[in-house]
């Protein structure tokens, strides 16, 4: 193997293990209680809703509506041995502003399946696959024209991975591992085409290291922190990293109302050379449809 290639990848390993805070020495993992043992379900839904309105207003300003939801669910069964969980959330917006067309706020779709075998050391080795794609089309706005940009499944991004699972706390998971990246397109295809080649690729195989976090922290007996860190590297640079990061604060405000403090970070340098960024803050509805269950 070359001793660049080498390089290379220590220098990822380093770079995820230093933005995600792991110890260097080894700790003892967290233990799951045999009352724990068995399904777990969850399944939560959101729904946000805005609307301003003006008539003869003479301070001045323009009529909004916009509406937000999502759905948010965990699969998860739990042995002596092994775990294996299955999750996914799906989100849809639009917002409208004055006398323009509605437009997407939110488009999500994303399904994730991870099988761990637990080990009596410190980290636990993991099988899992991620995927990403959204709902309809997106386009790109200009003063009077829109241009169509991505569509359903179009781009569609599946990571397959492999490697060890660190679980410090009960709020706090992390793991890390080789993986292969694979990006589909139908019409949009500037996600997956190779620009060096004469013909249009519409399938783009990476392979690299991935690394994925998650931090789900209750602040309060009403406040909620979940935040969600993901990596990847093809290795062929550390700034070409690309990274994917949410969060999400939840304040409880009543027993089904909450508010939501939304910001995603993205930075991907084939779709984009700078770095992108959602934040939305709404008031909505809250339904837990599946509460945590096991047996």
């Amino acid at each position: 193997m070359p001793r660049s290639f080498l390089v290379r990848a220590g220098s990822v390993v380093s770079f995820a293990l230093a933005a995600h805070g792991l110890p260097v020495a080894a700790q003892e993992p967290a233990q799951v209680p045999p009352d724990s043992l068995g399904w777990h379900r969850q399944a939560v839904g959101q729904l946000n809703l805005t609307q301003v309105s003006f008539d003869n207003w003479s301070e001045g300003g323009e009529n909004a509506m916009a509406w937000q939801t999502t759905l948010a669910s965990t699969f998860a069964y739990r042995g002596p041995s092994y775990s294996w969980e299955s999750s996914g959330k799906l989100g849809y917006g639009k917002s409208k502003l004055g006398s323009s067309d509605l437009r997407k706020s939110i488009d999500e779709i994303r399904l994730e399946s991870v099988l761990l075998h637990r080990w009596k050391g410190p980290v636990d080795p993991y099988v899992g696959v991620l995927a990403r794609t959204q709902f309809s089309t997106g386009y790109q706005y200009g003063d009077s024209t829109r241009t169509a940009t991505s569509g359903f499944f179009d781009p569609a991004y599946f990571t397959e991975s492999a490697g060890l699972a660190y679980q410090p706390t009960g709020v706090l998971k992390t793991r890390m591992g080789a993986a292969v990246k694979e990006t589909f397109t139908r019409l949009y295809n500037t996600y997956s085409d190779d620009p060096s080649t004469p013909r249009v690729e519409k399938h783009k195989v990476e392979g690299g290291i991935t690394s994925v976090t998650d931090l789900n922290a209750k602040l309060r007996d009403d406040v909620l922190l979940v935040s969600r860190l993901e990596l990847f590297s093809n290795l062929t640079a550390l700034r070409r990293t690309d990274v994917n990061w949410e969060s999400t604060l939840t304040v409880q405000l009543a027993k089904y109302v909450n508010l939501n403090l939304d910001v995603r970070l993205l930075y991907d340098s084939d779709v984009s050379a700078r770095r992108q960024l959602k934040q939305s803050l709404a008031l909505g509805l809250t339904y837990a449809f599946l509460k945590d269950n096991a047996g």
